[in-house]
């Protein structure tokens, strides 16, 4: 048995996604876990675990899932961490991140922690005013472009929703005039994926304030 992650557009209508599980079903597949993570305009984005009982069948079921009205697949890959519940896994990560006392470990371990829940190429803490690139980790685009882009965004939105490029997210840490950038080139970043980047760099910017304030007394 092999578990696969399948990301799917679908019209937002009853009967939709039950028409994509018969499909997988057709294929002998088994659809064990679902999220959803974007709606609007009539459409929705859905995130599927399925369970194959032989990889090869990959390629059909991506067909017979297009087969379905409205549906369209926008990507499928081996489920990396097995039946790893996204949930769970930003509470430990927010969990494991306050349990931290020096505020150089923690920027180092906000920028992986990104990285690893967002299943992303690359991700950097910066200071847009000064340019200043705290913390990166793969290959992360100059710190110039960087700011630029940070500054552009926040310009135009103070609340960080703004979505900028679909393979780039952005979340601020506002008190500490930070900003956490992540890039990942295979599947843009969807609504929900930016709104728990976003809460999870509100949390961050709380604690990060609070180990420079013991740091300096």
């Amino acid at each position: 048995m092999a578990l696969f992650v399948l990301r799917i557009w679908l019209d937002d209508r009853p009967g939709a996604l039950g028409a994509v599980a018969s499909r997988i079903g057709a294929v002998k597949g088994d659809l064990v876990g679902i999220e959803i993570l974007e709606r609007g305009g009539g459409r929705a984005i859905d995130e599927l675990i399925v369970e194959l009982a032989n990889p090869e069948l990959v390629s059909l079921m991506a067909r017979e899932i297009s087969e379905v009205d409205g549906a369209d697949v926008e990507d499928i890959r081996p489920a990396s961490d097995g039946m790893r519940d996204v949930r769970i896994s930003a509470l430990s990560s927010v969990a494991s991140l306050m349990e931290l006392t020096n505020s150089k470990d923690f920027v180092s371990e906000l920028v992986g922690t990104v990285i690893f829940d967002f299943e992303s190429d690359w991700s950097c803490l910066l200071r847009p005013k000064s340019q200043e690139l705290l913390v990166a980790s793969g290959e992360v685009p100059t710190s110039s472009w960087l700011s630029a882009f940070a500054e552009g965004i926040a310009s135009i939105d103070k609340d960080g929703e703004a979505q900028g490029p679909g393979d780039v997210a952005w979340a601020p840490l506002a008190g500490s005039e930070l900003v956490i950038v992540v890039g990942r080139e295979k599947r843009p970043y969807r609504a929900i994926e930016r709104e728990q980047l976003r809460l999870i760099c509100r949390i961050a910017d709380v604690r990060y304030s609070e180990l420079l304030a013991k740091s300096v007394g």
